[in-house]
């Protein structure tokens, strides 16, 4: 066992196989669960069982989530951040940031010899999952997109206070897109 996790239960375990759809790997611990009590974000070992490397240390697993976080990619959230971090010094910076401590936690537990964390960081926007995982797994302020990305999809009724926290910062504030109060 890595110090300072509290392993998953069984139940856990089983409730990410079945919202995988495949025997999880590597889980250290469930860290978030939703607030209707669902595991929704793993922390993995950045090497499995078997010596691959796996770099993802925080893996979003609950499908709700995972369906927000595709549709907010496929509605071009992705290249409005990055385009944003070219143009906005202050916001590349504290998501470089969040890239470093990502980086410091996974090196933590085992280093991997390599500077990749995931989701993009730091210098562009690749995958919301990730920085979703992120920012619900160490709360908010410590990854602005990834905290962004949560607002954005706390934004949907279906979503805030079931999946996701109703009080994250951010929901209250207008979406962009009008499609979701």
């Amino acid at each position: 066992m890595t110090p300072g996790f509290e392993p998953p239960t069984s139940e856990d375990l089983a409730t990410v196989a079945a919202q995988l759809g495949r025997e999880p790997r590597g889980v250290l611990e469930i860290s978030y669960r939703t607030p209707d009590g669902v595991p929704a974000v793993v922390t993995t070992a950045p090497r499995l069982r078997d010596g691959t490397p796996f770099p993802t240390l925080y893996y979003l697993t609950d499908p709700r989530l995972t369906a927000e976080a595709s549709r907010l990619e496929s509605a071009g959230l992705m290249r409005e951040m990055t385009a944003r971090l070219q143009s906005d010094p202050v916001l590349a910076q504290a998501y470089r940031a969040a890239h470093e401590s990502y980086l410091a936690e996974r090196d933590a537990i085992e280093s991997l010899g390599t500077e990749f964390t995931g989701g993009g960081m730091p210098d562009r926007v690749k995958c919301l999952h990730v920085l979703m995982a992120h920012s619900l797994a160490k709360g908010p302020g410590v990854n602005p997109l990834g905290d962004e990305t949560v607002a954005a999809a706390a934004r949907s009724p279906h979503l805030r206070g079931t999946a996701l926290p109703a009080d994250w910062p951010g929901v209250d504030e207008p979406d962009p897109e009008g499609d979701t109060p």
